[in-house]
């Protein structure tokens, strides 16, 4: 087996730094950006990758993955999804604790979730741990065991079976919300209102209304703006910290953001199909593009990108949700699988729609895709930036180099990724974590799942 950390020199590339891009040799030592020196000066006692030509972004930091195990790896495993991650310049992910079986919202379980995810990453990775209702005496033993942070939805997740991961109804949310300030967690949060949701659901199919705008209009934007000004209110009440995934509107975001400046310690966090994907996706992709929240009108789009260009959204994650495809097969929106499979294309989306687009700095957009999120989830002393002793997780981009999606190109498991055909005007030439080369262009994968649990611990981040 290949070393985890490799010494070598990144070469003469232009450099995404938190403030400025800039000509530098990076030179990495033992995994750890040793230096940052003028280009084409350092010393060639070590290999050399050369970056002529090319952008050195941080690696990308997902904080928002589904990758279903332990228990339903057929539908998408460690092995798989992390490789989609490399390929697709994610250095960093954060798995969800629904979807496997059993869900990770017990000590025990997050130990048969580590046992199977441990060997089988490409890259880095970390957990959340569950909250439901009837496991908030579980939530302390979860921290001990080095999750990330906590997750649990306001609206009912779905899924069948007995052991399954469910809704934390008001009582179990403030009270969860309350346990988990005092362990100085953050809480993830998809906010929906369940009531509002289940009212247009049942009135939808009691009619005979089963298609993607039926879907869609079932959960509308106050939906969502319910269930986030509740969870608010809870925040203020427990001092607890939150983060609310996948926001879908403006208007949320704005009520967010007001909360923001209250003093509330909240983030924001989209996902690249609100940003590119809209309503009429639905009508033309069918059930591959189905998802909660559902995708919104373009004037919803465009809102949210103001948002994004204004500095208001602080995290942009994945959400990669995917699953076997005859669950998919159905002209029912409301019985088919709810899930986008985007994960390796969320960088070149956004240096597409983001950078070449609509011009938005290339240091603004790996704010929300690297530094924001390790920093929410406390990873920001390793993970996130380039910088003297950090973790040297890079990827090389070429910024004129033309791609296409295709499904050969694709390595997670079920290759259900709705941006196929899709035309970028960059290419991922090479990614890194910890100065080891986990993917490159032309060679595909690298051999070795060199992948480390990241563990949270108190005073600090450790690797496990």
């Amino acid at each position: 087996m290949q070393s985890n950390t490799w010494n070598c020199i990144i070469r003469g590339g232009l450099v995404v730094l938190p403030d400025r891009i800039q000509q530098l040799d990076i030179v990495i030592k033992e995994g750890k950006i040793e230096s940052l020196m003028p280009p084409h000066t350092a010393s060639e006692d070590m290999p050399v990758i050369s970056a002529d030509g090319l952008h050195v972004l941080p690696g990308a930091v997902d904080i928002h993955v589904h990758f279903n195990e332990p228990g339903l790896g057929a539908w998408e495993g460690f092995e798989t999804g992390s490789a989609a991650m490399a390929a697709g310049g994610i250095t960093t992910y954060v798995d969800m604790p629904l979807n496997g079986v059993p869900p990770t919202v017990k000590p025990e379980y997050l130990t048969m979730k580590k046992q199977a995810a441990e060997g089988h990453s490409y890259v880095d990775y970390a957990l959340w741990g569950g909250l439901v209702a009837g496991n908030i005496d579980q939530l302390g033993e979860l921290a001990a065991g080095g999750i990330a942070g906590f997750k649990a939805f306001m609206s009912e997740p779905g899924g069948e079976g007995e052991d399954i991961f469910t809704r934390a109804d008001d009582k179990a949310l403030l009270e969860g919300m309350k346990e988990t300030a005092r362990l100085g967690q953050v809480l993830a949060l998809h906010a929906e209102d369940e009531q509002l949701v289940s009212m247009l659901a049942a009135e939808a199919i009691q009619q005979g209304r089963t298609g993607a705008i039926d879907y869609a209009y079932s959960r509308p934007v106050e939906a969502e703006m319910l269930a986030v000004k509740k969870a608010l209110s809870y925040a203020r009440q427990s001092g607890c910290a939150l983060h609310f995934v996948h926001i879908s509107s403006r208007e949320a975001v704005d009520m967010i953001t007001a909360a923001k400046r209250d003093g509330i310690d909240v983030t924001i966090e989209t996902c690249p199909h609100y940003l590119v994907l809209t309503e009429e996706s639905m009508l033309n992709q069918g059930s591959l593009v189905k998802c909660a929240p559902p995708l919104r009108s373009h004037q919803h789009q465009e809102q949210l990108w103001e948002a994004v260009r204004e500095g208001l959204i602080d995290i942009i994650a994945s959400d990669h949700s995917p699953c076997p495809p005859e669950m998919k097969q159905s002209d029912d929106f409301f019985t088919v699988w709810g899930g986008i499979s985007g994960g390796q294309s969320t960088l070149l989306l956004m240096l597409e729609q983001g950078y070449h687009q609509r011009g938005i700095p290339l240091t603004q957009l790996m704010q929300m895709l690297a530094a924001r999120p390790a920093e929410r989830l406390g990873l920001s002393h390793i993970k996130g930036r380039i910088a003297k002793g950090m973790d040297a997780d890079l990827v090389l981009v070429n910024l004129t180099d033309h791609y296409e999606l295709t499904p050969a190109k694709l390595y997670d498991r079920h290759k259900q990724n709705p941006y196929i055909g899709f035309p970028f005007s960059s290419t991922i030439i090479r990614t890194l974590v910890r100065g080891y080369t986990v993917y490159e262009d032309r060679q595909g994968l690298m051999p070795e799942c060199s992948g480390r649990l990241i563990v949270r611990q108190p005073g600090g981040i450790v690797h496990g």
